[in-house]
């Protein structure tokens, strides 16, 4: 990233299409084309793992599995695996939208469908890929075998037997489940199959894709069932402490989310071995990987399982600079600290000692007293510029309705905000004008939209999250030379 450039944040949920949620086939490669039309040069995407608890990808049942959710169904009709009536039953009216009940209720067994008209011709197809992804695949898929089994319970309520994978049950599950493991390992090689394919299409039009990386996993996921050695649980493979943050400028209590915490002292003695498989993954998936709550890597919140809220929890020391080296280590492997939330001097002087590139954020900048780090011209050139990110509100959102008058007259002055010119496109102009050699803008603020296209709001749970998709009809033309435009003047084209 030398040179200046830009992109667009957009998860791949978010991409408009007609089956009730964004997929990896042409409304992809569509949005790919309107973001060379656009002069931009990465799309910034969300975690591409499966969603877990409230439709978190930040909850997920794994760190290395895809969402099957995104397999495009037009293309499986195109290999002959699924019939036009049967993906036109697929489709979803709502374009505004991800109603996930409903395709959680109707998508898998349509793929249950493609998966009977496949099995017979991909056996070494799938033989091959199951070997290669040997290191997280089995476990992963009698993982979810065994959940619907158990009719959806969570790990921490199975079988004393299953749930501490004593040898002989094991054996026994793995045989009786072998044809439902086949079916989830076929999904996961069509995801990759699609995803690489989309990559592939990005990187020919001069498009990078910067990935997500969740430092945490859901307690109720693979990883804890299969390698509990890599967590700080209990003997009945509770934990015994989960992650959060202390109050911030997003909750008073603080944030619980629940997630089961490392224990550092064996990754270790390992040499981050698990570390370092999960940075090989990403690397193939993605060009640029922003690693979430990089802040843990210094210290990280404990919170005692059971308590209330976060202000129980106590700060903890992290890893440190050893897995930031193992993680630079990583062939191909491009990273982004995501460096928010409130930093003591320690925290602050190790993310700088990492080398990585921070993120600044445009709607947290204007105190209208004192001097901010996150105004435009106070960022360093090795930093991220953002308008906003899919945990902040959107900037219209932010502008009209959170921030006090007085920044909200800061911030009309500093922007020169104009109604005849879209205050979404003021906020694009502050963050392509700054310094920063990189200028990210989540879909919604270039469209210059407000609450009802949050991505996300931290310590809440509801439809309302991770759900938001952008229709059609924006990716138009107009928008895509007004950007250009923009992106030319401030010589990110």
């Amino acid at each position: 990233m030398q040179a200046r450039a830009s992109g667009i944040l957009l998860p791949v949920f978010s991409l408009p299409g007609p089956y009730g949620i964004g997929t990896l086939g042409a409304p992809a490669r569509r949005w790919i084309d309107f973001l060379s039309d656009s002069g931009q040069r990465f799309w910034q995407i969300l975690p591409l793992v499966p969603p877990g608890g409230g439709d978190s990808p930040y909850m997920s049942a794994s760190s290395f599995a895809g969402n099957p959710l995104f397999l495009d169904l037009d293309e499986l009709a195109g290999e002959g695996l699924l019939t036009q009536e049967e993906v036109a039953s697929a489709r979803r009216e709502d374009p505004d939208r991800v109603d996930y009940a409903w395709l959680h209720q109707t998508r898998l067994p349509l793929l249950r469908t493609a998966w009977e008209r496949a099995r017979a011709s991909c056996t070494e197809e799938l033989d091959t890929f199951v070997r290669n992804e040997a290191d997280w695949l089995p476990d992963y898929t009698l993982f979810l075998a065994l959940r619907e089994r158990f009719g959806g319970k969570e790990l921490k309520d199975w079988p004393d037997e299953i749930r501490l994978r004593q040898p002989q049950a094991m054996a026994r599950c793995r045989a009786e489940l072998k044809e439902e493991c086949a079916f989830y390992a076929f999904l996961q090689m069509r995801f990759f199959h699609q995803w690489t394919a989309v990559k592939q299409y990005a990187n020919s039009k001069g498009i990078s894709i910067i990935g997500d990386l969740p430092i945490y996993v859901s307690p109720d996921s693979a990883e804890v069932w299969s390698s509990p050695q890599l967590f700080q649980l209990k003997e009945d493979m509770t934990p015994s402490g989960v992650a959060g943050v202390p109050p911030d400028a997003f909750s008073e209590t603080g944030q619980h989310w629940g997630n089961p915490l490392y224990d550092w002292s064996y990754h270790k003695k390992t040499g981050f071995a698990w570390w370092k498989r999960r940075g090989a993954h990403m690397a193939r998936l993605y060009d640029v990987v922003r690693i979430d709550h990089f802040r843990a890597f210094h210290t990280y919140w404990s919170i005692p399982n059971g308590a209330k809220d976060a202000r129980e929890g106590h700060w903890e020391k992290g890893p440190g600079m050893e897995l930031v080296e193992v993680l630079r280590s990583v062939p191909g492997l491009a990273l982004i600290a995501e460096d928010l939330g409130d930093l003591d001097q320690d925290a602050l002087h190790f993310i700088a000692g990492s080398g990585l590139p921070g993120m600044k954020v445009l709607v947290y900048a204007f105190d209208p007293v004192g001097e901010s780090s996150y105004l435009p011209h106070n960022c360093p050139r090795d930093a991220v510029m953002y308008t906003g990110t899919h945990d902040t509100p959107t900037f219209v959102q932010w502008l009209f309705s959170l921030a006090s008058p007085a920044e909200r007259e800061y911030a009309l002055n500093y922007l020169r905000l104009r109604e005849d010119e879209g205050f979404g496109w003021g906020a694009v102009c502050g963050a392509w004008m700054s310094p920063c050699r990189l200028a990210i803008a989540p879909m919604p603020d270039l469209l210059g939209l407000g609450a009802d296209a949050r991505i996300n709001a931290p310590g809440t749970t509801g439809p309302q999250n991770w759900s938001w998709r952008v229709r059609e009809a924006a990716l138009n033309p107009s928008v895509s030379s007004h950007l250009r435009q923009i992106t030319r003047t401030y010589r990110r084209c």
